[in-house]
């Protein structure tokens, strides 16, 4: 890997208008943000007086806005229900530069929202709608076509997977063809349920805790076993690369080969605030990045510095492409 500072800001000058769709499971992220100043007299729970209320784009919607930031131009490919959350979402992503054509409705289900009542700037509760039901035939069909269609200029494509039903054995390997067909990377945000369906793609990005899950073993904290982990997942996935997302360690790289090529990146961020979207924002730069020509290990190099400047915000935090370049 270069580290040569004008060879990686070539990269990041090339992410403008490149189209990448983005498949999986979006949502609406609600924030509900008020003050408390007595307890309930129907129940030992605290009044939340409402002073503030925002709407967000959650789950691949998430990483869809983080594509569009990046200047990039995001195509989603998902549903949303017929109720007035999916037309809040859909207008939110509309409003933020995402290409919202490839997004389904389905009248038998929710928008999937996940609302968070904030009190004294402290989460009181949070309150999810949604159907973890695979998606039925007629809007899973829909959805394909939908894809086949938002993937004829694509640069790459992201699987975003939270586990709602929008990514499944169904459509998972017909996606992964196409862009082998296509030549395009295919980059995957994994959930646990279907770890093991993400077979040939281009690069998979769990974190520690998805990664030990995923593969069915017990944790283990030393560097060594986190080794072994990612060459057993490269192999299992039969994937180009792999990379193990480690916080505070930094990341991971694994990368196909006779002998497996391990790169490790160590974690920017001189200050963690808030988590929240930072697998988004890795899978969204090195998506971008691959989808620019970048190598695997400058890919991720990229990816590491936008995760370290978005751990340092505050919510479900996106980058620049400006902010990247400062950094490096």
């Amino acid at each position: 890997m270069t580290h040569d500072k004008q060879h990686f800001i070539d990269i990041i000058n090339n992410f403008k208008g490149k189209e990448i769709v983005v498949i999986g499971d979006v949502m609406l992220d609600q924030f509900v943000k008020g003050s408390v100043s007595r307890l309930s007299p129907e129940a030992p729970v605290p009044v939340v007086n409402v002073e503030e209320e925002d709407f967000i784009a959650g789950g691949a919607g998430n990483v869809a806005v983080n594509l569009a930031v990046l200047g990039a131009k995001p195509i989603m490919v998902s549903v949303v229900g017929t109720d007035i959350k999916g037309s809040i979402l859909k207008g939110y992503l509309e409003s933020k530069g995402v290409d919202v054509s490839g997004i389904a409705k389905d009248e038998n289900r929710p928008t999937t929202q996940k609302m968070r009542i904030i009190a004294e700037r402290q989460q009181v509760v949070r309150v999810d709608r949604e159907s973890k039901e695979r998606i039925c035939p007629p809007i899973a069909k829909e959805c394909m076509k939908n894809f086949k269609k938002a993937v004829k200029k694509a640069k790459g494509v992201v699987m975003s997977d939270y586990g709602k039903g929008m990514l499944s054995d169904h459509n998972i390997q017909e996606i992964i063809n196409i862009c082998r067909e296509k030549k395009i990377p295919v980059c995957v945000d994994p959930k646990i349920d279907n770890f093991l369906k993400y077979k040939r793609i281009t690069c998979m990005t769990p974190n520690t805790k998805e990664a030990w899950e995923g593969m069915g073993l017990p944790p283990k904290k030393d560097n060594a076993a986190i080794l072994d982990l990612g060459k057993k997942i490269l192999k299992t996935l039969d994937a180009e690369s792999i990379l193990i997302t480690r916080s505070a360690e930094g990341m991971s790289l694994f990368e196909k080969g006779a002998k497996p090529k391990i790169t490790t990146i160590k974690a920017t961020a001189k200050e963690v605030f808030d988590v929240t979207g930072a697998g988004d924002t890795v899978i969204s730069v090195l998506t971008l990045a691959l989808a620019c020509g970048a190598s695997l290990p400058d890919a991720a190099y990229i990816a590491n510095k936008a995760a370290g400047i978005v751990v340092a915000k505050l919510g479900t935090a996106t980058v620049s492409t400006q902010e990247i370049k400062e950094v490096l």
